[in-house]
């Protein structure tokens, strides 16, 4: 089948079955595209490589030093109680007080003053030269200065920053350079100083190390010293409060006649108790007095003697008993007299004479014990309210001691807690002053700073090999960014799938010094791979036409640049060698063949054949064995000359003379010309630069062509770069490259 019939304007334009291929990373092509740029990767290694050695060789060697201390936890405080007002952290905590003490002003201003760093040059702020490309120095060299007052204004030699900042720029400046750490999980902290002065570094890190220490020391000593100051005004308080306690006790004593509190209490005590003791065998008493007493007294009221006499209370008393006794023997007296006598007998009369003095005796006595009796009941009655009114009057005054001891004993405890409160503080205030040159810092240096003998940074080596790698990595990326950013056709496969048109040819790239004679490179034979090119387009044309020869044949392109003129120039000597070939510059925009053969200026040509101004042979020149027609004088209208009939009928006259009729004509981007003379011919053949012409572009270029039926025979990749090709997989570029001739451009 032809081809001609295969190539339609839906298999030109972009084919969306292709996206799903495009979606998946082919790593043989990025394989293949790395290993083509591999030299300019690894040029651009070696200048970013060596301009990393230079700027490392420029940079100013800076050199550590560094000092180790060991952070001791806290020695007990001199008061107790400071426990409890400034607790110590012997945690994380406290190494981070320590180490942020190590960054702090106050001990950066004393290395300062200590090792006078405001007369080094490294840090004096005033022995630094302005920069040459500091702004201002800019601005007085331009000139632009002296233009506008004001904008760079010369400096006053006199004037200059003040001692004050001066010192505050030093000190900065060595806070920004000290790097303390802590060492792992230890209680040793590392203070490290980097300057470009290795003697100057070391002294900086020791001093820095010594200065803690000092510090530390001193205000140890400073807390000693407010410490005992604040204990000295207290020890005057509690010495005033003392004074007034004990005086307020003794005036209390004296006010209330107290000599010894515990003396007075144990006193009133003991009477307190007897007189309850006695008050207690009283009351006994008085009850047994007045028990006898409420006795006798209902029997002493009724006259019964001789019961009162048997009452026990009267009983037991010894006269009456022996009363009674006596009683007794006279009535038995008389009881014996009266079984012997009779009444009125003397004996008798003697017995009951007995017996009656013997009663009245008894009854006289009974009424003296009733009566003692009644006098005990009194007496024990009055001894009982006595001894009430004595206790009484002992507990008032019990009452009233006790009440005197609470508050004496609250006098006394405020005296003891004073005195005990002056006391503690007299003696912690006498340890204090003994020990208080005994002070010590909790830190101690492990390792002093020994001066440096090898620089610390830049590490040159590292930073040689990093900026390497980094410029491996961007150069790798900036291929893989150039070439996804390379929308162009780089091989045949590209062409072949983007447009399903064939490739009748691939093109060498010619060197640049061949460039000026492109036109006559083929006639020349100065590059072998060159004419070998154009020998296989020759061929490729010529098989497509077997069935039906194809005479008249346009070169065309998307835009300018591309070398179609040279390959319609060449392609026609390389016919003419096997058919008889006229060359047609029909550019009549920007025409190159005059140019390229060196016509005479107004040499006539295909403008003027059409516009009837010229005769055809008049219009033919000969170059070798190719006759060649020129653009012609260039007319105002082309387009209208190219459309006329008129050039249909001399492209029917010319078929009868030539086998072959090559035409260049205009890009298809640029102008329509080539779509008016695509309709005369009976091939196309589309010129693409290779890595050139982006892919959209020419898809739409020809794609308008077939719009408008133009017989497209095939592509012809142009300009390739063949040292390129097998990272394309170009199957020709071994092959021309037998020939030796291939270059870059």
């Amino acid at each position: 089948m032809n081809d001609l019939q295969r190539i339609t304007p839906e298999r030109v334009l972009p084919f969306r079955s292709h996206n799903e291929d495009e979606d998946v990373i082919d790593l043989k092509k990025l394989g293949d595209t790395l290993w083509q740029g591999k030299w300019n990767i690894a040029a651009f290694i070696v200048i970013v490589t060596m301009l990393a050695v230079v700027a490392v060789l420029n940079l100013t060697p800076q050199y550590r030093a560094g000092a180790v201390l060991l952070i001791e936890d806290k020695h007990p405080p001199v008061l107790s109680f400071q426990q409890i007002l400034d607790p110590s952290d012997s945690g994380s905590e406290y190494l981070q007080t320590q180490l942020a003490l190590l960054q702090s002003r106050g001990l950066a201003e004393r290395v300062v003053r200590k090792l006078n760093l405001t007369d080094e040059p490294l840090f004096d702020p005033r022995q630094h030269a302005e920069s040459a490309f500091s702004p201002r120095a800019l601005l007085r060299k331009s000139g632009i200065g002296e233009l506008i007052p004001g904008l760079a204004p010369e400096e006053d030699p006199n004037a200059g920053p003040t001692e004050a900042q001066v010192f505050d720029t030093v000190t900065q400046r060595l806070r920004d350079e000290i790097e303390p750490q802590i060492l792992g999980k230890s209680k040793l902290l590392s203070v490290s100083v980097e300057i470009p002065d290795p003697e100057l570094s070391a002294k900086i890190a020791n001093a820095m190390a010594e200065g803690f220490i000092e510090s530390q020391l001193d205000a140890s000593l400073d807390t000693s010293l407010a410490t005992t100051n604040w204990m000295n005004s207290r020890l005057e308080e509690l010495r005033g409060k003392l004074k007034t306690a004990e005086d307020t006790l003794q005036a209390y004593r004296e006010h209330e006649g107290l000599v010894d509190v515990d003396g007075v209490a144990t006193i009133s005590a003991n009477e307190l108790s007897a007189t309850g003791s006695r008050m207690i065998d009283a009351r006994r008493a008085r009850a047994e007095a007045e028990s006898q007493f409420r006795q006798v007294q209902s029997l002493s009221a009724a006259g019964d003697l001789d019961r009162l006499a048997s009452v026990p209370a009267v009983l037991g008393h010894p006269l009456i008993q022996q009363f009674k006794a006596d009683v007794a023997r006279a009535q038995a007296k008389v009881e014996e007299m009266s079984r012997r006598y009779g009444d009125k007998h003397p004996a008798m009369v003697a017995a009951r004479s007995d017996l009656s003095a013997a009663t009245a005796s008894l009854q006289a006595q009974v009424q003296l014990v009733v009566a003692g009796i009644e006098r005990n009941y009194q007496l024990a009655q009055a001894n009982e309210n006595s001894l009430r009114s004595s206790f009484n009057t002992n507990k008032a005054q019990i009452q009233d001691i006790s009440r005197k001891e609470f508050k004496l004993r609250e006098l006394q405890r405020e005296v003891d807690t004073n005195r005990s409160l002056y006391e503690t503080f007299l003696t912690r205030l006498k340890e204090t002053a003994a020990t208080s040159d005994m002070n010590s810092a909790n830190a101690r240096i492990v390792d002093r700073a020994i001066v440096p003998t090898k620089a610390s940074k830049p590490r040159k080596s590292l930073i040689v090999g990093i900026a390497a790698v980094l410029a491996a990595v961007l150069g790798i990326g900036l291929t893989l960014l150039f070439e996804a950013l390379n929308n162009s056709f780089k091989s045949t496969e590209d062409v072949e799938s983007k447009l399903n048109v064939p490739v009748l040819g691939v093109v060498p790239l010619v060197p640049k010094k061949n460039r000026h004679q492109v036109a006559h490179l083929f006639e020349d034979n100065v590059n072998k791979a060159f004419s070998e090119s154009i020998r296989t387009l020759r061929t490729s044309l010529v098989l497509t036409d077997l069935d039906s020869p194809r005479k008249i044949v346009l070169v065309t392109s998307s835009v300018p640049g591309e070398g179609k003129s040279s390959i319609a120039s060449n392609l026609a000597f390389s016919v003419a060698h096997i058919e008889k070939v006229l060359l047609i510059d029909a550019d009549l925009r920007r025409p190159t063949m005059a140019r390229n053969f060196d016509f005479p200026v107004g040499t006539p040509g295909l403008a003027n054949l059409i516009a009837g101004t010229a005769k055809l042979d008049e219009c033919i020149r000969t170059v070798g064995n190719v006759d060649m027609m020129p653009a012609g004088m260039v007319p105002p209208n082309p387009q209208e000359l190219l459309s006329s009939a008129r050039l249909t009928n001399i492209l029917e006259l010319l078929k009868t003379r030539y086998q072959r009729i090559i035409i260049d004509s205009p890009p298809t981007m640029a102008v329509s010309d080539s779509k008016l003379l695509a309709t005369s011919c009976d091939a196309l053949i589309y010129v693409v630069r290779a890595e050139h012409t982006s892919i959209p572009m020419v898809q739409k270029g020809m794609g308008q062509l077939l719009q408008n039926n133009a017989p497209i025979t095939g592509v012809v990749l142009n300009q390739v770069d063949l040292s390129k090709t097998s990272k394309y997989g170009y199957s020709y570029a071994s092959y021309y490259e037998n020939y030796g001739e291939t270059s870059k451009a």
